[in-house]
């Protein structure tokens, strides 16, 4: 297709699209935007403690808050065990091997659902 033809066949096409651009109101009018405000929670929390609270803080704080930790769902010693694994074979996390049993304890006691 020649120039000639494309230019004659967008042409028309771009000015109906600018028309209707001008005459359509604007999205932001269109809109109602009002101010929220939200509270967040004060300070940092920290894991309670327990055998193995300093394992977990040498290899897990490097990706995940202590709250992200502390509010996973219950997870068995099983559960928690791949998880652990997970986070060491597929996301690489850089967990020194002899923590790695302290780390399950840890995540076992304070997070265990029912075996």
């Amino acid at each position: 297709m020649s120039r000639a033809i494309l230019s004659r066949a967008i042409l028309p096409v771009l000015l109906a699209l600018g028309l209707l651009a001008l005459t359509a109101p604007s999205y932001a009018e269109s809109m109602a935007f009002k101010s929220e405000t939200i509270e967040l929670p004060f300070g940092t929390p920290d894991f309670p403690p327990g055998p193995g609270v300093d394992a977990v803080k040498k290899n897990c704080l490097l990706c995940h808050s202590p709250r992200m930790i502390l509010y996973q769902p219950t997870l068995t010693k099983e559960g928690w065990t791949k998880e652990v694994d997970k986070m060491i074979n597929v996301f690489k996390a850089p967990v020194a091997k002899e923590d790695i049993p302290a780390i399950i304890d840890y995540l076992t006691h304070f997070q265990a659902a029912k075996e």
